[in-house]
């Protein structure tokens, strides 16, 4: 899949018309996607967030919800805290 649109440093839509939150703590690893960027969606194991996207070039994976959805504030918190 690749961006549709990154406008918002949180929010990305991908080609496939879906949007998704970043987690706060994986901003940093976006900042190089560019529109070309192919990306991958996976189910997540991790309580805090449904699924992940795997940048396949250099396999990093951020965190992500679905855009309408809410991250949970102390899980985020802690998670920030924690590194």
């Amino acid at each position: 899949m690749k961006i549709r649109t990154h406008a918002e440093s949180h929010v990305v839509e991908l080609d496939d018309g879906s949007q998704w939150q970043i987690f706060p703590g994986d901003l940093a690893t976006t900042l190089s996607w560019k529109p070309e960027t192919d990306l991958r969606l996976e189910q997540s194991l991790d309580a805090m967030s449904s699924h992940v996207l795997v940048n396949t070039a250099d396999q990093s994976r951020v965190r992500v919800i679905a855009a309408d959805k809410t991250w949970p504030d102390g899980e985020v918190k802690n998670a920030l805290k924690g590194g």
